[in-house]
Formats: structure tokens, sequence, C-alpha cells
């Protein structure tokens, strides 16, 4: 079994599609079929269901699938480890929640730019959960997610303090007033935004039962609807303030035990910590835990 099959595989799973895993490994659709077959084999089980739409995971190749992104990043901790003289290098992997990104990473992003031009540092946007299951697979070595995030092969440090609020348009005089919006919408981040699940604890907690959320993937969007009064959402204080300081939105503080949030940054217990890594960490946590909101936002509350 050679680790460029496991590769194979797990690139398969993860688009479902042999032609899809084909052009990300930069080989034909042949190539990856005939590793497939060959890995199957060795195995002496099936490891893909084939039908019209691609291919899905058996039973066996769902309980193989952690443990190969497992085995491909320890490969990788092995080769970082062996040539890791101190001096950030290589490549360096993160993952971070979309309010953070926006509100907080722009200058460590600079800062160690400026500072490592060695290192070659990707930070890709998700959700908390996703971000999480990206760090456990292996495929980030580590991620900025909101918290709580508890799991025994993870472990956590906060870096920064956020305060949420909910974010209406102005025609929203209070979050008492949902009530009276038969037709409320939620408009959120995808599934898997911890933001999103204590803005429905927040409406539950009112007796407010919403519609269908909008989904989207971009913070601009959600402010530009909640603006238009197409609906309501919840995000970091400093995140939605210049929104509201142009009058385009208001927003409505909480109660602590909805509005304080920690963000945390993630990584695998048994994972190496690169120089790298240290050198970014250290850079975030040189930035204020909490930042102040810019003034002549509208807030009710």
């Amino acid at each position: 079994m050679e680790l460029a099959d496991l590769k194979t595989f797990e690139t398969v799973a993860r688009h479902g599609s042999m032609n899809r895993a084909a052009a990300e490994l930069n080989t034909v659709q042949s190539n990856v079929t005939a590793r497939i077959r060959a890995l199957e084999h060795e195995l002496g089980v099936a490891l893909f269901q084939r039908h019209a739409r691609g291919v899905s995971t058996t039973p066996a190749g769902q309980r193989m699938l952690p443990l190969v992104g497992r085995i491909a990043k320890l490969m990788v901790d092995v080769k970082m480890a062996a040539r890791d003289d101190g001096e950030p290098a290589g490549s360096l992997e993160l993952g971070s929640v979309e309010t953070t990104m926006a509100l907080r990473l722009a200058p460590v992003l600079a800062g160690f730019a400026r500072a490592h031009p060695q290192v070659r540092l990707a930070v890709h946007g998700g959700t908390s959960a996703a971000l999480i299951d990206d760090v456990l697979a292996g495929r980030l070595d580590g991620a900025f997610v909101a918290g709580p995030a508890d799991h025994p092969d993870l472990l956590t440090e906060p870096v920064f303090s956020e305060e949420l609020v909910l974010v209406t348009s102005p025609a929203v005089a209070s979050p008492q007033a949902l009530a009276r919006r038969p037709d409320l919408r939620t408009i959120v981040f995808r599934s898997g935004c911890s933001y999103r699940q204590r803005l429905d604890t927040l409406l539950a907690s009112l007796g407010i039962v919403a519609s269908r959320p909008l989904e989207f993937g971009s913070l601009d969007a959600i402010l530009a609807c909640v603006a238009a009064d197409v609906g309501i959402t919840l995000l970091p204080r400093a995140v939605a303030a210049l929104a509201a300081a142009d009058g385009g939105v208001i927003l409505h503080s909480l109660a602590p035990e909805l509005s304080d949030v920690e963000t945390l940054f993630v990584r695998r217990r048994d994972a190496y910590v690169s120089s790298a890594l240290t050198a970014f960490l250290a850079r975030a946590h040189a930035l204020p835990k909490k930042q102040k909101a810019p003034e002549g936002a509208l807030v009710v509350g």
C-alpha cells in the first residue's frame, strides 16, 4: 500500500467523483480508477459504490477515511520536523471563520508575510464545524473557530474575545418586535456556523419561529440583505459596526450568555507544531484580545 494510493482514495472520497479527483491530482481519470481498483484488490474490499452521479464510500471506505487523513498528515509532519531548524519556512495551511478573517487576521497576515516570506501561507474560510473537521482530518494545520470546541483529539487556545449583537434593519425597534413579523427570516452563514446556532437560541427564548434561513457565504451579502429588511442576523459587534455607522443597520445588545463568545485556535493534539505555526500564533496573540468597535454605530439596548 503506497501513500499515493491513499491520497487518491481520500481525494475521490472528498469529491465523490473520479473525474474531479483526477483534476485535483493533475492526472487522468483512468489513472485514478486504476489506483482505486488496485487498492481495493489489495485490501480485499470495495471502497466505493459506483452510481450515475459519481461514487460514494462504502462502510469499509468510511471506516478507513479518518485514518488515511491522519497517515497523510503524519507523513507531512515527519518531513516538516526533519527540515525545521527553527527558522519559519515551508507551507502553513490555516482556516478561519469569515468574521475573524475580516475583523482580526489582516494585520497578522500582512506582518507575517513580510517577516517570513519563505513560508507558503494559505488561509481558508469556512464555518466552525467544517474547519474543525478539516483540522481533525489533517487537511489544515489549525483554524480559528468560534468556541466552544470540545473534542478529545483537539488542543484549543483562546485568542480573541467577541461580543455578538443582533443585527436588524432600522425598522426593527427591539428584539421583542420581531414576534410581530410572521414572515421573519434569518440570514446566516452555511450550516455549521456557531453564530447561527446562537441566533436560533435567541429566537427560541423569545418564542419566535423563523422561516427557512437564507444562507450566504459572504459577510457583505448578509449585511446588505439585513439592511434591505430581508431578515436578521447575529454577528460580532465590531464586524457590523461600520454598516451601523452608515445607518444601514442597527445593533441590539444581548445578555452575556448569548453575546459573549471566544474565538479559539484549534489544532490536532498529536500534530507537529512547526516554527512557522509558532511564529504565526505569536503574532495573533500579540493583538488585543478584544477589539473596540468604531464609533457612530446605532446601538439599541
